[in-house]
């Protein structure tokens, strides 16, 4: 049965986390060949350690970031041409639970019709919280929402699934394609979860699977600055997306609430970082709002 999974990893400066991350999966005995880990342009000398540490893993160097989309891309494609049935997305600050994976599997081969499948996701830090339990989407307002808490001990829909810990049918990706690099980072999952129930399909947590997540470890400075702990790349990215999800899914009469309601938040962000000084963020968000509405997207795919 497990040969039939690959698990993609991205990296990118992030040893610490990724060691951590694959010393964990060694001990839940998952295979380590069938393990990809993508490295996206590190220059901490990651590739160095995972070769040396890791020899049995796969690795793919990537000399640029290609962010979360591109990087993962890389990786899913290598599984498929390795004829993987089944790949999963797990990010590198993740640590996970005995067997976790065998749930997750029992679960999509026994129902043909779902697309993909995530497990209960803790805090790594305290392990007694949950982070996601799984995701909900509010079409009215184009707002996608994280669940806290598991709405069955059995497995149960949900409207989406974080790109935290995804795991996909490969004949789904075949029809719904791959993440879309537009996006980089961010609302991707969201935006495949949708492509993927636009096609009919359904997307289940399965509570019985566990592992524990570093919430932010990418995203957020251990220690605050002029413009705080966010990098104001991050909101950059999260309106320009934001953006992109309503161009592509926002439909009448849904769209009379979500437009203004977006509007008027990003409105609100402009006029607290202009109040707390943050320039390069405030400038993030005019950035964002501009390639929202000119990045050439693809509607409905």
């Amino acid at each position: 049965m497990d040969s039939s999974l690959a698990i993609i990893i991205l990296n990118w400066n992030g040893w610490d986390y990724t060691c951590a991350c694959l010393k964990s999966l060694e001990r839940s005995g998952f295979p380590a060949e069938a393990i990809i880990v993508v490295d996206n342009g590190s220059d901490d000398g990651s590739d160095r350690e995972i070769k040396k540490q890791f020899p049995r893993v796969q690795l793919i160097l990537h000399l640029v970031n290609a962010g979360f989309t591109g990087g993962n891309n890389l990786g899913i494609k290598a599984a498929l041409d390795q004829g993987y049935a089944y790949v999963m997305l797990l990010n590198n600050d993740t640590e996970v639970a005995a067997d976790f994976w065998k749930p997750l599997l029992e679960e999509m081969q026994n129902h043909p019709v779902t697309a993909a499948v995530q497990p209960l996701i803790y805090l790594l830090h305290p392990k007694s919280k949950i982070w996601n339990a799984g995701g909900k989407y509010q079409s009215w307002l184009g707002i996608s929402q994280t669940i806290r808490h598991p709405n069955a001990n059995q497995p149960y829909p949900t409207d989406w699934i974080t790109g935290c810990a995804i795991l996909v049918r490969a004949s789904v990706m075949e029809k719904v394609g791959l993440l879309d690099e537009h996006y980089f980072a961010y609302f991707e999952d969201v935006d495949w979860s949708l492509r993927m129930r636009n096609e009919g399909y359904t997307l289940k947590v399965v509570p019985e699977s566990i592992i524990f997540h570093e919430a932010g470890a990418a995203s957020k400075s251990k220690q605050e600055g002029e413009e705080g702990f966010l990098n104001p790349k991050v909101h950059f990215l999260n309106v320009r997306n934001q953006l992109f999800q309503l161009r592509k899914y926002s439909r009448f009469p849904g769209n009379w609430l979500a437009w203004p309601f977006h509007l008027l938040k990003f409105g609100f962000y402009l006029g607290y970082f202009t109040l707390k000084g943050r320039k390069s963020k405030r400038k993030a968000v005019i950035d964002g709002i501009i390639a929202g509405f000119k990045t050439p997207i693809m509607i409905g795919k």
